[in-house]
């Protein structure tokens, strides 16, 4: 991995320094480019508290990945989508305003509006001066440096509750090159950000290509078998599907029972991950749910038992545990009968013919969560092939989707890359450790470079977005900070 950094470091090698530098004055942030100056941000913007007088406009959303974007509705409509009854009062936002969130601001939710609308009262909104560009300052606070100094500055007693309040802010340092300096700075990362954006949507849409052939070469493994021709039958399944016309069709009632061990709180901390299925919670990167500090009331599972996300199970949120372990106890665990072969039942669970009927097993409003109701759970039906042709079943699928998940790991590796050469190469631009002048003169001057202002449209959806589960994490802690100092 440290060879990837160095990679990193030698392409932004290929681009010069400056000819002379200087002692910024600040510890941290080091030496600057000799023309450059600093200046503490409460003499480059204003705070701003323009207030909406009708909660019509659009409603905006900060994030540490995207920036800001549009909320939109969950169910794909026009209005915007909202958890307050009313939007009046909310912060008006203009195209170059920076919108800081108060509550969120330490971990990078702040960011340049490339938009016009409303955001939540407990944030705050800036507009930049005469000798400021807003871009410039975008990548610059969003930047490892300063979101490192950013956390620093904000005030609480625990990092979860740290706040970014603009007595806070005002007196960060921030570097100041000459404005055409800025302006040039801002193109030539918008011109090398599309090329970015490009890779990664061509690497994104190459993983989704492979999901999607993973999933139907499992849907048609777990309904037709291995022989493609044999005759089918219906399922007898709402929603309807077809399965091979020998194999049996119980309910899942016949084949598991609700586990209800608990007390255990040594054992292993496992969850659940979207496209993972049961991992050791210590997996999950920080994705994942906090537990609680009290485990005794946690689930016990066993190996080879049936695990499903509560919430998520809808989308495909399940899996067979590999091994002993204790889970939340808002997961369903259940154990399977022994004629379900463990390595046939960890395809079977998560494919498109068991998700169709926990999406009808569930209830809820919307598309973020949806629970799922045991009861109608325990009716879904299970195509069970004999025990041999389970094994037989298991054994192809290893070797076909291992070929398929190498493709998909070393496309996600590509896509990790790229996000790491995009942020050394916007942190090194932005703070003066390489000079981007001759690149732009050499393409014209940045007056002949293309003029390639953000679509809104595209900011939002050429964004490669993280996993499910800490992206939701991340949404579920703006609506906290919404809720409690709205």
């Amino acid at each position: 991995m440290r060879d990837d950094k160095a990679g990193d470091a030698a392409m932004t090698a290929l681009l010069p320094r400056y000819p002379a530098y200087k002692a910024s004055g600040v510890l941290w942030l080091g030496d600057v480019p000799a023309h450059w100056q600093t200046r503490r941000l409460k003499y480059l913007l204003r705070e701003r508290v323009d207030r909406s007088t009708t909660g019509t406009e659009q409603l905006l959303r900060v994030s540490q990945y995207t920036g800001i974007t549009e909320r939109k509705r969950s169910d794909g409509g026009d209005e915007p989508d909202t958890r307050a009854v009313s939007l009046i009062g909310h912060k008006l936002v203009s195209p170059g305003d920076l919108v800081v969130n108060i509550m969120l601001a330490w971990n990078g939710s702040l960011g340049v509006s490339p938009f016009r609308g409303i955001v939540s009262p407990a944030y705050c909104i800036y507009r930049f001066g005469e000798s400021a560009v807003p871009w410039y300052y975008h990548h610059l606070l969003r930047s490892p440096a300063y979101r490192a100094r950013i956390k620093a500055l904000s005030t609480g007693v625990v990092e979860s509750r740290l706040r970014l309040y603009t007595d806070d802010l005002y007196p960060l340092e921030a570097l100041l090159p000459p404005l055409p300096e800025q302006q040039a700075i801002v193109r030539y990362l918008d011109h090398h950000d599309r090329l970015i954006r490009k890779y990664l949507r061509a690497k994104q849409r190459e993983i989704a290509l492979l999901q999607e052939q993973k999933q139907a070469i499992i849907h048609q493994a777990v309904t037709r078998g291995l022989n493609p021709d044999a005759p089918m039958k219906p399922l007898g399944s709402t929603p309807p599907c077809v399965i091979r016309q020998d194999w049996s069709t119980p309910r899942l009632w016949q084949m598991a029972r609700v586990r209800s061990e608990k007390d255990a709180p040594d054992l292993s901390l496992l969850s659940v991950f979207l496209g993972r299925g049961v991992i050791n919670y210590s997996e999950g990167g920080g994705q994942v749910h906090k537990p609680s500090r009290d485990l005794t009331g946690y689930q016990v599972v066993h190996p080879g038992d049936l695990v499903l996300n509560n919430q998520q199970a809808w989308r495909g949120s399940v899996g067979i545990s590999p091994s002993h372990g204790i889970i939340s106890p808002a997961y369903v665990v259940l154990a399977l009968d022994t004629s379900l072969e463990p390595g046939y039942a960890k395809y079977l669970f998560p494919s498109q013919v068991m998700v169709a009927q926990y999406l009808v097993s569930s209830k809820g409003v919307g598309d973020i969560q949806r629970d799922v109701h045991v009861p109608w759970l325990m009716n879904a039906r299970v195509p069970v092939p004999l025990r041999d042709e389970q094994l037989a079943i298991a054994e192809t699928l290893d070797r076909k989707v291992r070929a398929i998940d190498h493709s998909i790991v070393e496309n996600t590796l590509g896509i990790n890359l790229l996000h790491e050469y995009r942020a050394r190469l916007i942190a090194d631009v932005v703070t003066g450790q390489v000079d981007v002048r001759a690149a732009v003169e050499q393409r014209a001057a940045a007056a002949a470079l293309p003029d390639e202002t953000e679509d809104p449209d595209d900011w939002q959806a050429d964004e490669v977005e993280e996993a499910d589960e800490g992206l939701a994490v991340v949404e579920e802690s703006e609506g906290v900070a919404e809720e409690e100092e709205g």
